[in-house]
């Protein structure tokens, strides 16, 4: 195991009814005048967005809104947001809503008092050294932005997908109600999984020795979703399973399972141009990608995917050809996002194989590298989509 600091300050209020708490942990960490941000329709006509008002108004702080947060959000957005808290003094936002609003809100933070374009962040020019604070009621269990410091956005110009990242844009609470996600259809419910699970995945492939407590500790949280998942979609008001899924989100990003050993990240990367591109939802493109660089990248360690098809899968070991066992767990990976109603390939994503060029070109991996459990270049990742492209079960 690696040397690590691991500093995680979010507040977690978990359970029924917590939404109504939202103003006293607005007042508890000094918001005085709120931004409220939200996505769609959803959280006015569901009743969230008036019963979030009314805790703050309980507690006597002003707000002022700006609803309109899309699926891989977008930086026209967050422009607007970072105008209209300049305008109206706002020392906090409260981002309601999943985990596109709770990135659009980190864009914010991280824009207001910066003179520049905060894009400059997303584009690594330099690293995020203020930030207005930021608290989160959270509406589907899946990006594990709530207990992250990370943010993912969509420059629409180009539609350039980036990331930022910084213990500053770690929310100071967030809100997790499992009831609050009953209402998500089964495609958005398995998205959310899927994403959970990648988030696991890219911690989990290592190249750093003697990880065994982290190693069970993903186990544990892959092994929830598959069992979990299929309950809630066959059941959406299971609040047991909701409960362990929004847990499960949350513990998979906020990097304790990811501490002490180096990580991946190349599938998300790679899935971010699918959903640049093609405004597909992320979890989806990550269920197209992930088990195709699986397939790309198992001979570099064969034991790590043989401990991953026994421990999460169950997998019969094959002790005469180890790679046999390593490849059944990566069909049982795919079997299992088919089976809960996720694209396996290019054709049910909505992409095009002949767009793979474009693809790898927007990656910007160039004549490099990526750095990563296998470090990957151009031709590698082009190997990669398709893979994806043809994939079957």
């Amino acid at each position: 195991m690696d040397n690590f600091t691991f500093y995680s300050p979010t507040q977690f209020v978990f359970g029924k009814g917590t939404e109504n708490e939202s103003g006293a942990y607005v007042k508890k960490f000094g918001g005085s005048k709120v931004l409220i941000h939200y996505g769609s329709g959803s959280v006015v006509r569901s009743g969230l967005l008036d019963r979030v008002k009314k805790s703050l108004e309980a507690e006597g702080i002003a707000y002022v809104e700006l609803g309109g947060v899309q699926p891989n959000p977008r930086d026209t957005l967050i422009y607007k947001g970072i105008e209209l808290c300049r305008k109206e003094n706002v020392d906090f936002i409260l981002a309601v809503g999943g985990g596109s609003v709770i990135d659009s809100a980190k864009g914010i933070a991280v824009g207001v008092d910066y003179e520049g374009d905060f894009w400059d962040f997303y584009e690594k020019k330099l690293g995020v050294t203020k930030a207005l604070p930021i608290g989160t009621v959270l509406t589907i269990a899946a990006a594990g932005s709530e207990g992250s410091g990370a943010s993912v956005v969509t420059k629409e110009d180009g539609m350039l997908k980036r990331d930022v990242g910084s213990d500053l844009l770690r929310p100071k609470f967030s809100i997790l109600n499992p009831e609050l996600t009953f209402t998500l259809p089964a495609y958005q419910t398995a998205c959310g999984a899927t994403d959970i699970m990648a988030h696991v995945f890219e911690r989990y492939f290592t190249n750093t020795e003697e990880v065994e407590c982290t190693d069970r500790l993903c186990e544990a949280l892959l092994l929830t979703m598959v069992k979990e998942t299929p309950r809630v979609i066959e059941n959406p008001e299971n609040y047991g399973a909701r409960a362990n899924i929004m847990w499960a989100g949350t513990v998979a990003h906020n990097d304790i399972v990811g501490v002490g050993r180096s990580q991946d990240w190349n599938s998300h990367n790679i899935e971010h141009e699918l959903s640049g591109l093609y405004d597909c939802a992320h979890g989806a493109g990550l269920a197209v990608i992930m088990p195709a660089w699986m397939e790309f990248v198992y001979k570099h360690d064969v034991n790590r995917f043989v401990q991953m098809a026994t421990r999460v899968f169950g997998c019969e070991l094959d002790e005469a050809n180890p790679e046999n066992t390593a490849k059944a767990g990566i069909k049982a990976f795919r079997q299992f996002l088919h089976d809960i109603g996720m694209p396996i390939n290019f054709a049910e994503l909505g992409a095009k194989e002949e767009d793979i060029p474009l693809l790898v070109e927007k990656h910007g991996v160039g004549d490099g590298l990526t750095w990563g459990f296998v470090r990957l270049s151009a031709k590698d990742i082009a190997e990669i989509y398709r893979i994806a492209a043809k994939a079957t079960l």
